[in-house]
């Protein structure tokens, strides 16, 4: 079996441990002489699961005991709606935009309140994270809004937003589990799996068990609510449940390797290899301001789109997938989750430089 390296910024790629364990139990999960994807949510099998799940995360990602953690369908994007709708209370919601995701979030929250852009760095096409120390904050806004790691344009918050006291929001779908975090500084963070969780199906949402309150946006859905998923341990309807079983192995996965602060450490390595090289390269270029870059999605360019479009296709046919860069802004992007392993980033920088030497001088 070839496996090849997988720049995809989700789904993404997963551990190999996790994969061949989940090969082992896909028809029978520990001798019930069935699959988990035939298994009863509501069976004692599955429970155990899902409980195990929670339980290993909330360890993993120390989160305290006044947060409820909760497994929606939907992905992330379905939380541009719901936050919106279980947060209301004064009807105004403050937005900083800082890519793609952040502002779709923005528009989807105009349906149902006062949503306000009070910071973007749309100027410079998102290539730079705002100064969020003192920003013009509504004093009725109900909460702040940040996508904190943006996948497509490749920025990071490495400093949180000032919401001056306002409950803080947080898109973290690529970049949660990728290094510890204060959990305590957000009111709200959720998480697509497809990126460092698990398969694509859930989105992973851990909600300060204040906020939970009884008068929302009216009228809600029973399944946009949140008080539907904390009173009912996220199984008012059948939950994806083989995807959650993934996550569990994902999470068993990162303590066997020693937590977050391991594999932060692991991320700014392999990350550090690749901008190096960028930096000191005559034909590729990073567009991100230094301070500003994710160390999960590295995005660059040559400058000259027939050259991207060639190294593409080169680097597919040496085993390098899913380095196209996302439709709207065009270049490649490197998408080098926990999952990615360190040889992965080395063959990368190599065949870079073997596709600077053969293509660099004719720009």
């Amino acid at each position: 079996m070839k496996r090849i390296y997988n720049f995809s910024a989700g789904p993404a790629m997963l551990p190999l441990e996790v994969l061949e364990h989940a090969d082992q139990e896909m028809t029978d999960y520990m001798d019930t002489g069935m699959s988990i994807m035939e298994m009863s949510h509501r069976s004692k099998s599955f429970e155990t699961i899902l409980e195990k799940a929670k339980n290993d995360l909330k360890m993993i990602a120390n989160i305290p005991d006044n947060y409820e953690i909760l497994f929606i369908q939907g992905g992330a994007s379905l939380q541009f709606s719901m936050v919106p709708m279980n947060l209301i209370k004064h009807g105004k919601a403050d937005y900083i935009v800082t890519g793609q995701f952040s502002k779709k979030a923005y528009e989807e929250a105009t349906l149902f309140l006062d949503a306000k852009i009070i910071a973007s760095s749309k100027d410079k096409n998102f290539t730079y994270i705002p100064n969020c120390s003192d920003l013009n904050i509504r004093k009725d806004a109900d909460y702040v809004y940040i996508c904190e790691n943006n996948t497509i344009y490749g920025t990071k918050f490495h400093e949180l937003p000032n919401t001056k006291g306002k409950p803080l929001v947080a898109d973290l779908s690529s970049c949660f589990l990728s290094e510890p975090l204060d959990i305590s500084k957000y009111g709200i963070i959720f998480a697509g799996a497809q990126k460092n969780i698990g398969p694509a199906g859930v989105c992973i949402v851990i909600l300060r068990k204040d906020l939970l309150y009884n008068d929302i946006f009216k009228p809600t859905p029973t399944l946009l609510n949140y008080k539907t998923y904390v009173e009912n341990n996220s199984m008012y309807n059948t939950p994806p449940t083989y995807t959650i079983y993934m996550c569990g192995q994902v999470f068993q996965w990162i303590k066997a390797q020693g937590g977050l602060d391991v594999l932060k450490q692991r991320n700014i390595d392999k990350a550090a290899l690749l901008y190096d090289y960028l930096d000191q390269s005559s034909l590729f270029k990073a567009p991100v301001v230094k301070e500003a870059r994710s160390i999960m999605n590295v995005v660059f360019v040559t400058g000259h789109e027939d050259l991207d479009d060639l190294f593409v296709k080169e680097a597919k046919k040496a085993g390098f997938e899913n380095l196209k860069g996302h439709r709207s802004v065009g270049g490649m992007r490197a998408s080098i989750y926990n999952a990615m392993p360190r040889e992965g980033i080395e063959q990368l920088v190599d065949f870079m430089r073997d596709f600077e030497k053969k293509y660099g001088g004719i720009q």
